[in-house]
C-alpha cells in the first residue's frame, strides 16, 4: 500500500523555511524503512506555485500491517510535534499499489 500524506504550508512560512522543508522532512522519516513492513519514503515537492496548490507529498510505501507500527513511530510523533505549526492543512490518502 501507499500512505499518502499531501502537505499545505501556511502563508507565513517564508521562503527560506519553505526551500528547507523538503530536506528536513526527508532526514526525518528516512529511519522509517527500518520499520518492517515499510520498503520506502519519498518526499516530492510541487513544482507549480500557485494558492490553490499543495507543496509537498510524502508518499510512504509500506505493507498495511506496518501502519499501526508507523503511527506509533517516533519519527512520526516528531512529525506530529514539530511540524503541524507549518501547515495550514494536509490531506491523507492510503491506496493500493
Amino acid at each position: 500500500m501507499k500512505h499518502c500524506i499531501l502537505v499545505k504550508y501556511q502563508a507565513a512560512v517564508d521562503a527560506e523555511k519553505r526551500a528547507s522543508l523538503p530536506a528536513e522532512v526527508r532526514r526525518l522519516f528516512a529511519p522509517l524503512t527500518t520499520i518492517d513492513g515499510i520498503r520506502g519514503v519519498e518526499v516530492i515537492e510541487n513544482v507549480i506555485d500557485r494558492p490553490n496548490r499543495y507543496d509537498l507529498l510524502i508518499r510512504i510505501d509500506m505493507e498495511k500491517t506496518a501502519l499501526p507500527v508507523y503511527d506509533e513511530s517516533e519519527p512520526h510523533r516528531i512529525w506530529k510535534r514539530d511540524y503541524a505549526g507549518f501547515l495550514e492543512k494536509k490531506a491523507i490518502f492510503d491506496y493500493d499499489d
